[in-house]
């Protein structure tokens, strides 16, 4: 028996739900220690470029095909293009985000476990013992990711309006008060001339390097959640009356506002403490707790907020995740929301609990990296950027003219023949390179 398909509550209830989304690790952690590796202010301006150029265009064609569609990533595709092999990139869409929460729900679960941490007194002993020691045990890391996705599915298992929507529409004010006040203070400890040079003043010279383009731009499409479906998922529960583009606009306007911001929480306190801004993915669980313990007692209330803060843009990223797959299990095993949300909830945790114990107590390995290293390679560098590509071809290539004018609500602007040009050209150029630099860097 066919399901009926579920719709937002609101056009706000959709765009809260699809910030909670690109707003989550992307931005918090992903975003800063690639923009410290990069060079800092070179990495923001391409970050930027890619963002507008590329991040808007791919997030409106994603938008039209669900909205157009009303069906999930797989079946959008049949739908729109009966007979024909585009569903590949919605199947690869949801690949991706099943496999990134495979991974994402082990992170977030580290982040549980620091907020309860900061919770009874902050970091015992050396922060970078004390993280070595938890990722490397057996049980710890295993039982906080079985909490995280358990937070997670009861979410997605509630439904769209009384679950995602209503959730995101609580979580996205608190994450909001959270980064502007943590951002704030991290500007108060003296390190914000230092930092605000490395974010806004180039160096020219840096522009000479391209991987720091190829690495801005997955930047871009990872942080956007494009080539994951999500956009595709959110949107095919839309009214077909709602307009696309200035949902994309307030969308990618505030990601990256909450992307800068991040970048003055963590800057200006690596400065103030004469850190290194290049510290890698170790920056969250080992640099920062070292700042706040360097902070005396007031460390440990900012370390608390922090790791909240942490959570919190995991959870809303951990749900959008989810719900592809929910979504997608839900059409074809014609089952209703809540069996399917609990069974691909435990496959995914299952699959996570290898990457969780790759990080030390196992040594589980493929093409000799960490399961959870191969796991983020493999999505970041082949699936993500493959799912976008396929779907904008898809759009800009099988649909007429006047068809991506009228589905992207774009007819009429002054702006609707640069998005063309832009869209059929630039776009799938610029993400081909994107999928051939980082399969050459990632193997």
């Amino acid at each position: 028996m066919e399901q009926k398909r579920e719709q937002w509550g609101s056009r706000w209830g959709f765009i809260l739900a699809t910030m909670g989304s690109a707003v989550g690790l992307g931005n918090i952690w992903r975003f800063s220690y690639a923009m410290g590796e990069g060079g800092g202010s070179a990495f923001l301006i391409i970050y930027i470029v890619s963002v507008l150029l590329l991040g808007f265009p791919v997030m409106l064609m994603e938008f039209s095909i669900g909205r157009r569609s009303q069906a999930d990533a797989v079946e959008a595709f049949k739908k729109l293009a009966p007979g024909k092999p585009w569903f590949v990139a919605g199947g690869f869409g949801v690949l991706a985000a099943f496999l990134i929460l495979s991974f994402y729900g082990v992170i977030g679960g580290w982040s549980l476990r620091y907020t309860l941490e900061y919770l009874t007194g902050g970091v015992s002993g050396d922060p970078s013992d004390f993280f070595g020691g938890f990722i490397s045990s057996t049980f710890d890391p295993v039982f906080w990711q079985f909490i995280f996705m358990a937070l997670t599915v009861a979410i997605v298992f509630i439904g769209v309006q009384k679950g995602i929507e209503l959730t995101s529409k609580i979580m996205m004010p608190i994450l909001s008060l959270l980064v502007i006040a943590l951002a704030i203070y991290s500007m108060t400890l003296g390190g914000t001339v230092e930092a605000l040079e490395f974010m806004f003043m180039p160096d020219w010279s840096a522009f000479a390097d391209p991987t720091i383009y190829v690495t801005a731009m997955g930047q871009a499409f990872f942080t956007l959640s494009l080539g994951m479906g999500i956009m595709l998922t959110y949107s095919s529960y839309l009214d077909p009356s709602s307009k696309l583009p200035s949902s994309a606009a307030i969308i990618i306007v505030l990601d990256t506002a909450f992307a800068i911001i991040s970048g003055l929480i963590i800057f200006p306190a690596l400065f103030a403490f004469g850190l290194d801004p290049a510290e890698g993915a170790g920056l969250v669980f080992i640099v920062l707790p070292n700042i706040f313990e360097a902070l005396g007692g007031i460390g440990h209330i900012v370390g608390l907020v922090f790791f909240i803060l942490f959570s919190i843009a995991a959870l809303s990223s951990a749900i959008s995740l989810l719900e592809v797959s929910v979504a997608y299990f839900m059409r074809r095993l014609n089952m209703s929301r809540r069996p399917v949300t609990l069974m691909v909830g435990l496959a995914i945790t299952l699959l996570g609990v290898l990457s969780s114990l790759s990080q030390g107590a196992m040594e589980i390995t493929v093409l000799d990296q960490s399961f959870l290293d191969f796991v983020d390679g493999l999505t970041a560098n082949v699936l993500l950027p493959a799912s976008a590509l396929l779907s904008v071809l898809f759009v800009t290539w099988s649909w007429k003219k006047e068809d991506i004018l009228t589905h992207t609500d774009i007819k009429g602007t002054a702006w609707a023949e640069s998005f063309i040009i832009v869209s059929k050209f630039i776009a799938p150029l610029a993400i081909l390179v994107v999928l051939v630099m980082g399969l050459i860097n990632w193997l």
